[in-house]
């Protein structure tokens, strides 16, 4: 099984943001040195925690720090964009990086409503939305009505952030999926994976390809991994109070404030539900999602606001699942 590695660029309270593309970059660098597969990176716009509005460009950065570890998008969200721009921008990657690229796409909107008109696109409907992706596969693959350029011998390849429809649309097209969130703790998600490789319809010989994504982090201690895991799930929180997802704090910082009933019970549901624990606890908890669902490949997503503790955390992923 391949393992992968999916950086959100995230924010920290104690720094100015401009610094996180910069950590993005040497996390992707020492991800590389761990065997990492792929280096994947998000977009998120107008959004205080995230520093990562636009995938290609850090990717490009990324790409001139690192020679082997693939590089791509987890993912463009293409309701933002034309297709003719999206395969423009990972062909150009593709010609600077030969053989590293992969292209993620997904359906999301904005983070807000104010960001959603700033953005000027609707939400597409799920007919709409494969359209437009079979659009970015034939333009890649220089299909389409014109020609993308620079054209690729081998185009990057294309994979779907994908939940219920979206495994349909992917099975459809023949393209990978990426599966996160809480669809990973449903109890009829080997069904639903089951029924995207039965329903797979190759695409100039494609075959079926899932990966799973989820915020790992190990510790030497269950207890000591929470803590790691307590500031991505307070921003969470947070944002449900607030309606604006913010940087990442310190966990004492956290443990200080005086939350209300409801906040301190959504941050011990979310500390429930988290992967976050010592090897010994996580590897058990991998190991039957993977059986469950045939996975070819695990996508840590896992961020904390002690950066020191990230990178022993990705560490201890790529020996526990590497």
């Amino acid at each position: 099984m391949e393992l992968s590695l999916l950086d959100r660029t995230r924010t920290r309270s104690d720094l100015p943001e401009q610094a996180a593309p910069g950590h993005s970059i040497e996390r992707a660098v020492a991800a590389e040195a761990l065997g990492y597969r792929r280096f994947w990176v998000a977009e998120h716009h107008a959004v205080p925690g995230i520093a990562s509005p636009a995938p290609a460009v850090l990717l490009a950065a990324i790409g001139q720090r690192t020679s082997r570890i693939r590089l791509g998008s987890g993912g463009v969200m293409l309701p933002n964009h034309r297709p003719l721009v999206v395969a423009e921008q990972f062909l150009l990657l593709e010609a600077l990086t030969p053989g590293r690229v992969d292209l993620g796409l997904g359906r999301s909107l904005g983070f807000t409503a104010p960001v959603r008109d700033a953005l000027g696109r609707d939400a597409a409907s799920p007919e709409e939305f494969a359209r437009e992706v079979e659009q970015v596969r034939d333009l890649l693959a220089g299909d389409g009505p014109i020609t993308a350029r620079p054209a690729a011998a081998t185009p990057p390849p294309l994979h779907l952030l994908a939940t219920g429809a979206g495994l349909t649309t992917a099975a459809q097209l023949g393209l990978g999926v990426v599966i996160g969130g809480p669809i990973l703790h449903s109890e009829d998600l080997g069904a639903q994976v089951g029924a995207y490789r039965r329903g797979f319809r190759p695409h100039r010989g494609s075959t079926p390809h899932v990966m799973l994504s989820m915020d790992l982090l190990v510790a030497s201690t269950d207890a000591e991994a929470r803590e790691l895991a307590l500031p991505e799930i307070w921003a969470m929180v947070a944002s449900r109070v607030t309606g604006e997802f913010p940087p990442l704090e310190d966990p004492a910082t956290i443990r200080a404030r005086d939350l209300t009933a409801r906040e301190a019970s959504r941050v011990e549901q979310g500390l429930a539900t988290a992967w976050a624990g010592s090897a010994a606890t996580l590897r058990p908890r991998v190991e039957r999602l993977v059986e469950a669902t045939g996975a070819d490949e695990v996508l840590a997503s896992g961020s904390t606001f002690d950066r020191g503790a990230l990178a022993a955390s990705d560490a201890a992923v790529a020996e526990l699942l590497g």
